[in-house]
């Protein structure tokens, strides 16, 4: 029996102490998380990584959020945005393990 494999959405979280929208981005993700295979992380945009992510991501302030290493956004999260965009990738991700999948041997 084949069975697809879908693969885990790592998501970045660029944060910063006293951060009231890093807050709100990290409690949107938790609860996604339950919906959505997501791998959630964090980092301290003032940390050099952080500011080298956040500068090369054009990540203005934070929060700072990266889908599997891509920017995404920054500041207020969307959460309505941010579901269109896991949907999106949810399907193109169950696509490719589809047509991987079910080849013929």
């Amino acid at each position: 029996m084949d069975e697809l494999v879908r693969r885990r959405i790592p998501i970045l979280v660029l944060t910063q102490e006293h951060c009231a929208f890093c807050e709100q981005a990290r409690d949107t993700l938790e609860r996604l998380s339950h919906e959505y295979p997501l791998v959630l992380s964090t980092l301290d945009i003032g940390s050099p990584e952080g500011q080298q992510l956040a500068t090369q991501g054009g990540l203005l302030f934070p929060p700072g959020i990266l889908i599997d290493g891509e920017p995404f956004s920054y500041g207020r999260l969307s959460e309505r945005k941010l579901r269109r965009e896991l949907d999106r990738r949810w399907k193109q991700s169950s696509l490719a393990n589809t047509h991987l999948t079910h080849v013929p041997t």
